[in-house]
């Protein structure tokens, strides 16, 4: 009785995620932050794999930024929505893909609110005809760009020239895997596993080769939350859940951390730095940090790509000492390379 009641719950959090034909929309941070991600995303799908994914340069930023620290009003950032379906519609797509977690869960909650307030729709389709006298058709699918890759990770791992495993030992690296928080904590049924046992980062990992490591605080939030850091006197709040995350995981010894969200990557590899320089304290192996990485970054390291064409390079925390473990050669003098 209660297997088929755990069946039944993990049921609702499966995704269908489509095969291909998909409308991409890039993120406005993650660019910044790790510029190659996207770009490494978009030549494993195209390139590998074949598959179809359309990107247009006329799209923009979803408002997500803006709209969580209440700079805009919702109804304005449904209406930016709105111009990137009609964008989405132009180019005869159906499937619509978002590289940022926070884009996501922005386009989640506003086909949710148009499924509960049709008339709130309605509203929002007059704006955007009386600013940009375009109309558009809802997504069939929605996704994350990760559930793209969890969808392909067999293929991947099939293509393997690398495996998240130490190659001196033969044994699995020990993984992190950080999930973002608007990937389904906010609409669980959104995202492959829900909010408790997310499995869209863990099943890549699996295939590939590593081990997940479970601890205490692996849900937590990375630090980021947004107004905890956009505030520049929050800025300690953020700090402070990011030193709790790291003081959880550092008796599981992990070899690395991926995750799915433009900032958690960025606020993992950054803060550590800054943690070194408050506390003289670090949570990698020789007085070294964990490298943390995106898992586009990984994809790549896994299909062999050269470390510094997936932009590695722009990582406060070395990843040295995971290319390392995994055997992959590479020259030190193009880390620094224009």
């Amino acid at each position: 009785m209660i297997f088929n009641g755990k069946q039944r719950i993990w049921s609702e959090y499966q995704k269908e995620i489509p095969d291909d034909h998909y409308f991409y929309v890039r993120s406005c941070i993650r660019q910044n932050f790790f510029p190659a991600s996207e770009k490494t995303f978009l030549d494993i799908v195209q390139n590998r794999l074949g598959l179809d994914f359309f990107e247009t340069e006329h799209h923009t930023t979803c408002g997500g930024i803006a709209y969580h620290s209440d700079s805009i009003p919702q109804e304005t950032l449904m209406t930016i929505v709105a111009r990137q379906f009609a964008l989405m519609t132009d180019a005869g797509y159906k499937n619509y893909v978002a590289s940022c977690i926070t884009s996501f869960g922005i386009y989640t909650e506003t086909l949710e609110t148009w499924r509960h307030y049709p008339e709130l729709e309605t509203k929002v389709r007059e704006s955007l005809w009386k600013a940009t006298k375009r109309e558009f058709n809802k997504p069939e699918y929605l996704a994350h760009a990760s559930d793209v890759i969890y969808k392909l990770r067999d293929r991947i791992a099939t293509a393997s020239v690398n495996r998240l495993v130490n190659k001196k030992t033969g044994e699995p690296l020990k993984v992190v895997e950080h999930i973002g928080c608007h990937y389904s904590k906010m609409f669980p049924s959104k995202g492959v596993g829900g909010a408790e046992y997310p499995y869209v980062l863990t099943g890549m990992i699996e295939a590939w080769g590593g081990e997940i490591i479970d601890y205490p605080e692996r849900r937590h939030c990375c630090g980021f939350g947004f107004r905890q850091y956009l505030v520049k006197a929050n800025r300690g709040y953020s700090l402070s859940n990011t030193h709790k995350k790291f003081e959880s995981m550092k008796p599981f010894k992990p070899d690395m951390i991926i995750t799915n969200c433009p900032g958690c990557p960025y606020f993992l590899d950054r803060w550590q730095y800054v943690i070194s320089e408050m506390e003289g304290k670090t949570y990698g192996e020789n007085s070294q940090g964990i490298p943390v990485f995106t898992y586009e970054e990984v994809a790549g390291l896994v299909l062999g790509y050269d470390p510094w064409d997936l932009g590695l390079q722009i990582h406060q925390t070395g990843v040295e000492p995971l290319l390392d473990k995994m055997g992959i050669i590479y020259n030190k003098a193009d880390k620094y390379k224009l």
